[in-house]
């Protein structure tokens, strides 16, 4: 019997350097992306990390519930697919171009001189001196415009507002007042007077494209 017992600790010992030997063979990389962090810089040019079943669900979900009513010509889950699939096209991540129409619009509750109607989420025509919102005649156009304007900032090679280098024909009515194309690389670059007046332009929409990333 104490044979037995003495026996049992050195079973053990293998049995614990056999899995020591097994565990120090290779591992499998992961697939998961690096969290955003307020230092990252993340590229206007790029594929969309959140699909539109995860923004929509973020955007359902998150608390707390913005005041007023949602506004946008076509519920957000079909909004959301929007942005996604015309990112795709011209190369914008179309998951952050989101994100900036909830910074734009106020949660799509609009207000102010650009209203729900009009399909303009991204304030374009909207400036300190002269306010002249452009109007779309639907959602997608006006999401469409909003990449193409995106582009313009980000792509040096969107040269002109044509078909090509544009995947679409063009809707953007502002398109060819930022020059030199590809001055703001990077969503960090916005603001400041690129796109945007606010300095905290960026901060604020990378905050919540981090928050809805940490949500999926």
């Amino acid at each position: 019997m104490r044979l037995q017992r003495a026996a049992l600790p050195v079973v053990l010992v293998f049995a614990a350097l056999a899995g020591a030997c097994r565990s120090a063979g290779p591992t499998t990389p992961s697939t998961v992306p690096p969290p955003i962090t307020p230092s990252t810089t993340i590229p206007i040019m790029g594929a969309s990390r959140i699909t539109a079943a995860q923004l929509t669900a973020w955007f359902n979900h998150r608390q707390p519930r913005p005041s007023g009513a949602y506004s946008a010509t076509v519920p957000v889950d079909t909004l959301a697919a929007i942005f996604i699939e015309e990112g795709a096209v011209e190369g914008v991540t179309g998951d952050v171009a989101f994100i900036q129409a909830i910074v734009e619009t106020g949660w799509f509750r609009f207000g102010g001189t650009v209203a729900g109607w009009m399909n303009n989420f991204a304030g374009i025509g909207v400036t300190d001196s002269n306010p002249a919102p452009a109007v779309f005649p639907d959602a997608r156009t006006g999401v469409r415009a909003q990449v193409q304007h995106l582009r313009a900032y980000a792509d040096l090679r969107a040269y002109a507002c044509t078909v090509p280098p544009l995947a679409y024909p063009c809707v953007d009515p502002r398109f060819n007042l930022v020059s030199p194309k590809g001055i703001a690389p990077n969503w960090n670059d916005l603001g400041n007077g690129r796109w945007a007046t606010s300095s905290t332009y960026a901060a604020s929409i990378l905050s919540l494209h981090s928050e809805a990333l940490a949500f999926r």
